[in-house]
């Protein structure tokens, strides 16, 4: 079993700049790939940005050079960077974890980022 907590969401003015972070417990050493979507009401789901065990990164055409995904192995946490954020990019943004050994994944409860024109 795996655990995501997400932390760092808040208000911030277009421009800004805000980091989430995502903290992994439990079943830790399962887990192949750590990925960031956001959801918005109304819309689907979208991958943000994702990082595996590999350290290979992937973004979204959106945020490409503005978010940058990272991971601490040591502290068992992955971190989004997120500068020049824009309008657009409010949403609740969510962290999922994706299994080695089976097809089942895990979500965090999400954290609200809501960026002011």
């Amino acid at each position: 079993q795996v655990r995501l907590v997400e932390s760092g969401g808040g208000l911030v003015q277009a421009g800004g700049s805000l980091r989430l972070s995502c903290a992994a417990s439990g079943s830790t050493s399962g887990i192949n790939a750590i990925g960031w979507f956001r959801r918005v009401p109304g819309k689907q789901r979208e991958l943000v940005a994702r990082i595996s065990s590999a350290g290979s990164t992937n973004y979204a055409d959106s945020v490409k050079g503005r978010f940058t995904i990272s991971r601490d192995n040591a502290k068992k946490t992955v971190l989004l960077q997120m500068n020049s954020l824009k309008p657009e990019d409010t949403a609740v943004y969510y962290c999922k974890a994706e299994s080695k050994w089976s097809s089942k994944d895990y979500w965090g409860q999400g954290t609200q980022v809501t960026v002011s024109s």
